[in-house]
């Protein structure tokens, strides 16, 4: 059987929330906006770059997002020493360069991993909570969230693009 990536329910947020639930809220929408894009789609599907001169795809862009929360929240928030994923100082772009259809599934399953651990590490911790970032100096966990919003939302209109491209799909 071949691997398809699921529907996705976006969440529908709080329009009038204190700050802290409105982006907890804004990011977990722009997470599923991304996986909202992918759904029913194959392995091979999701690796193809469409736009001719471009890397970007789909399966690149999880691939990339699971680094960027990585990074972000256990990396940076959390002090924790993980590895990055998929890229290395020698191979910046291997999350979207090195892409394996047959992994998909894999590599799906840990962006969800890595949201679902970012959402723990950071449930209830304020967001002038601050820590130390090795390029950055003292940042906040608000900065980290708007941050990520940013992220997610620039990639979300790549996956836009990309999406059309692979099977002519369009829409919110």
């Amino acid at each position: 059987m071949i691997w398809t990536a699921p529907e996705v329910t976006r969440p529908e947020g709080a329009l009038l929330a204190p700050e802290a639930e409105l982006l907890r809220g804004l990011l977990d929408w722009h997470r599923s906006t991304l996986l909202h894009k992918c759904a029913g789609l194959t392995g091979e599907q999701l690796a193809t770059a469409p736009v001719p001169g471009s890397n970007l795809s789909l399966l690149g862009l999880i691939r990339h997002l699971s680094k960027v929360e990585r990074i972000w929240f256990r990396r940076s928030f959390l002090g924790e020493d993980v590895p990055i994923l998929y890229s290395t100082p020698e191979r910046p772009d291997a999350d979207f360069d090195d892409l394996d259809p047959a992994q998909a599934e894999t590599d799906y399953a840990r962006l969800l991993e890595e949201q679902e651990l970012a959402r723990k590490a950071t449930a209830g911790v304020p967001l002038d909570t601050t820590f130390a970032n090795t390029k950055l100096g003292t940042v906040s966990l608000r900065l980290v969230f708007n941050h990520m919003i940013g992220e997610y939302a620039r990639h979300n209109g790549h996956a836009d693009m990309i999406r059309q491209g692979v099977d002519g799909v369009t829409g919110a």
